[in-house]
């Protein structure tokens, strides 16, 4: 149904965009990899949609759709930088033009394990749903269905292994209903066959419910190594995946309520999807929790919480107004937390209270309540104190969120020392080369941020 013309590697659009290959090519049209010249020939994606752009109404919904493209503002989504209105060979042609995610799709990287026998862990998908779950939150907050969710839409970036969520359908949607005001038809599905519900492939109906329905099902294909049209029983409408994975019970139960036929009987937001995922012991550590610290709080690494009765350091306050949502925790005493342990964000450096103790996430094991023994009492050196504090307000400055930020670095620490995935990590004297390590990270990467570097 394209008119589109093939944009030959070298050629330069609008005196800006030098094109350097193609990367694919769908129904409406191709896709570029290409280089800003305006801006250091940095890489940029070209995707093309024609004939579309001879529909008048399609031009104002796609004027409407890059505007909220636009104002989408997430470490984990490209970059949405302009509409373009050019024309090609005499026919007029519409380019979405988006930040280059250098990486590998899933479905990329699970070909290449199954080349060895391997598939996903489901310690990498619990991890991986973990990690695109608040992607999904923030895109659904904004009133947005991405309709188009895949191992083959998802990236994970080379530079920080972080998922992005890639190519949303409500674009390809503007563009179907251009072509049925064009030519009278459209045989074109937005979404994919087998992972997108039924009521989203047969009636267009989409919502929070639909992404989430795709999630699942990317999660199985992961997990098996099998097409979705391998793992649902057609006559029954009924997934049949359990005789091909073996996962634990609570991760088997929130797969399933999110493949329910009916959109109705699903999660119906991604933040339930994540409370659900979660040790059912947590639910009642976090109401413990909510009641002594504010509501942005997040225990990040090695803080000294508390003034012990020993100590001889006056404790930090902090201010207790909130800004822009950015502000930190609230001290809490020790012996109020000492038999307690709590993943704040998985994928994170979690806070855990464990005879003074930090303990770096091991999905999918959770933590459990620990003994009742009393911590003792520890405290960091001034200095180390005032080197986190000094992170804090330099983060505060960038009026960066601190979960993003806390993740960007727990990810390049992770990268960097894979050796102290899953250590056990402590106040005490001889942790302090390792609590060093981690300053050093989160400090480069604010270096490199106030030098006006991207998170």
């Amino acid at each position: 149904m394209s008119n589109s013309s093939l944009l030959a590697p070298g050629s330069t659009l609008e005196k800006r965009y030098r094109i350097l290959r193609e990367l694919g090519r769908g129904g409406f049209g191709r896709t570029y990899l290409a280089e800003d010249i305006n801006r250091y020939n940095e890489h940029c994606v070209l995707k093309e949609f024609s004939p579309v752009v001879h529909s008048p109404k399609a031009a104002e919904l796609f004027d409407r759709e890059a505007s909220m493209l636009y104002n989408l503002q997430h470490p984990q989504i490209p970059r949405f930088r302009e509409l373009l209105r050019t024309d090609l060979g005499g026919n007029p042609s519409l380019f979405l033009v988006q930040d280059y995610i250098k990486g590998q799709t899933y479905e990329e990287i699970l070909i290449a394990r199954q080349q060895q026998g391997k598939n996903f862990t489901e310690a990498e998908v619990t991890q991986l749903l973990f990690q695109l779950l608040p992607v999904l939150e923030y895109i659904h907050s904004k009133n947005l269905i991405h309709r188009d969710i895949s191992p083959d839409n998802i990236i994970q970036h080379d530079a920080d292994k972080l998922p992005f969520l890639i190519d949303f359908g409500s674009v390809k949607q503007i563009a179907a209903n251009a072509v049925l005001q064009f030519n009278g038809q459209s045989d074109t599905a937005i979404g994919k066959q087998g992972y997108s519900p039924a009521e989203q492939m047969r009636l267009g109906k989409v919502s929070a419910a639909s992404d989430l329905y795709a999630l699942a099902v990317t999660a199985l294909v992961l997990l098996s190594g099998k097409k979705p049209q391998k793992l649902y029983d057609i006559n029954n409408k009924t997934w049949d995946w359990r005789s091909h994975v073996s996962v634990s019970s609570n991760l088997a139960t929130v797969l399933d309520r999110m493949l329910a036929e009916q959109p109705g009987d699903r999660y119906q937001s991604a933040k339930a999807v994540r409370e659900a995922l979660k040790d059912p012991k947590l639910s009642q550590i976090g109401s413990i929790i909510s009641q002594m610290v504010t509501m942005n709080f997040v225990g990040r690494p090695f803080k000294n919480t508390t003034q012990t009765a020993t100590s001889n350091h006056t404790p930090v306050h902090q201010n207790p107004q909130l800004v822009n949502n950015n502000s930190t925790f609230n001290l809490i005493p020790w012996k109020i937390l000492g038999s307690l342990s709590v993943v704040l964000v998985p994928g994170m450096l979690a806070f855990s209270v464990v005879k003074s103790g930090f303990t770096l996430p091991k999905l999918p094991d959770l933590p459990k309540f620990t003994s009742r023994q009393q911590p003792p009492d520890t405290s960091l050196e001034e200095a180390e104190i005032i080197r986190q504090e000094k992170i804090g307000k330099r983060r505060k400055n960038l009026n960066i969120n601190q979960d993003i930020f806390y993740q960007k670095v727990d990810e390049l620490y992770y990268n960097k020392y894979p050796e102290l995935q899953g250590r056990s990590l402590t106040e005490k004297p001889e942790d302090a080369e390792i609590r060093r390590k981690w300053y050093e990270v989160a400090e480069d990467l604010l270096d490199k941020l106030e030098k006006g570097g991207e998170l």
